[in-house]
């Protein structure tokens, strides 16, 4: 049947191939999504804490991550928890940001900036390049310093150096004190690309705003995170005058935790972009389906002639299913030819963005792609095998 409708095969055979493609792709690069973002929080580190405003259960994370501004946590929070004195925790940082147009000159530049504090080298495991990081004085005084990340230090500046030049942002004029070493991109946060200032600076000239977005605490050892954890806690009720635990407005997370958070949320997510994925495969069953009935309706005197020389039921129920699966089968194949090369496409143009990127053709994906392909021409390609099975061989040969 394949050979001698080649174009009503091709086309009956393009909703299988897009199908298996597509489940196949999302398969591999849900997979390689979670890898890289499990990576990146990964490499923020796994000695950090994090805290951010609004409560959240421990199967997901707090409203702020998507957006949604909560103002519950300040800079005096930060402080109190590091007036504490609590042996395992080396270091804390504070975040505050925004995104505008910078300007140096005639040259503009669409970037985010981070409000910070002075501790911040200390908590990213960053380093500068060239110049300095401002202090603990600059970093509540308002001063009007920043710090470039390596990337904008270079589309800003070019081959010039920028130390000591001026940067217009939101009408303030801001000198550049330094530029950090380059880390590569980031989907977290892609420091080579975002300038740096005082976190007091972020809040009172450029945010109007007097809350901070989250805060990064930095432990000795990953066996002390939890009690940190515990009097992170203990600190931040005790100053919003929390007595309930339920009345929580914050969430205190460790790089453990938004790991499994984060994987729960990946994996629920490829569940139901590969169910989306397979509604083609179910589209192209039909179409299976439709193109074996109109078969049989044109090989009817075929049936009656094959049943009259002593073919039984079986033997063409056999023969139709036979020949639905077949062409399933090759869809199937064709598709995971397909979608290797998309994938393997992907991953040189992401790679070539500067984002570590594995290349993940899953096994499963490969052996589900051949399983669903033939389950399909099975179960759809029962129907007209049962109709070719049943047609009277004396009427079948009258067929005209």
């Amino acid at each position: 049947m394949i050979v001698r409708n080649k174009v009503r095969s091709f086309l009956t055979m393009l909703g299988i191939v897009i199908g298996i493609t597509a489940v196949m792709i999302v398969l591999s690069v849900g997979e390689s999504v979670q890898g890289l973002i499990l990576n990146e929080v990964k490499s923020i580190g796994s000695n950090l804490v994090g805290v951010l405003p609004g409560y959240s259960d421990e199967n997901s994370p707090p409203s702020s991550v998507f957006g949604v501004v909560i103002t519950s946590l300040k800079y005096g929070d930060g402080e109190a928890i590091l007036k504490g004195n609590y042996p395992h925790i080396e270091s804390l940082a504070m975040y505050v940001s925004g995104s505008d147009i910078v300007t140096v000159e005639d040259n503009k530049v669409s970037t985010t900036f981070y409000g910070t504090t002075a501790s911040y080298l200390d908590v990213q495991n960053s380093s500068i390049e060239e110049g300095r990081f401002f202090t603990e004085e600059e970093e509540v005084a308002n001063a009007r310093v920043l710090v470039l990340g390596n990337q904008i230090a270079k589309d800003l500046f070019g081959d010039q150096d920028p130390i000591g030049k001026k940067i217009k942002i939101k009408k303030a004029n801001f000198t550049v004190i330094g530029i950090l070493k380059k880390k590569g991109g980031s989907l977290i946060q892609n420091e080579d690309g975002n300038l740096f200032v005082p976190i007091s600076t972020a809040q009172n000239i450029l945010l109007g705003i007097n809350h901070i977005s989250f805060m990064r605490a930095k432990i000795d050892k990953t066996e002390n995170i939890d009690g940190a954890i515990e009097y992170i806690k203990d600190v931040l009720r005790d100053r919003h005058n929390i007595i309930d635990l339920k009345e929580d407005d914050f969430t205190v997370r460790s790089t453990t935790q938004a790991l499994e958070t984060i994987s729960l949320i990946t994996n629920a997510l490829r569940f139901f972009l590969v169910a989306i994925a397979a509604i083609s495969l179910i589209v192209g069953g039909f179409g299976i389906m439709n193109i074996m009935l109109a078969t049989v309706q044109e090989r009817t005197k075929e049936i009656g002639l094959r049943k009259a020389i002593g073919a039984k039921n079986t033997d063409i129920t056999r023969q139709f299913l036979i020949e639905a699966m077949a062409i399933t089968f090759i869809s199937g194949i064709i598709g995971i030819v397909i979608g290797s090369l998309i994938l393997i496409l992907i991953s040189v143009i992401i790679n070539a963005l500067n984002y570590h990127w594995d290349l993940i053709i899953s096994p499963i994906s490969i052996i589900l792609g051949c399983i669903v392909s033939i389950g399909i021409g099975l179960i759809f390609g029962i129907a007209p095998a049962r109709k070719a099975s049943l047609l009277n061989p004396i009427e079948a040969l009258r067929y005209e």
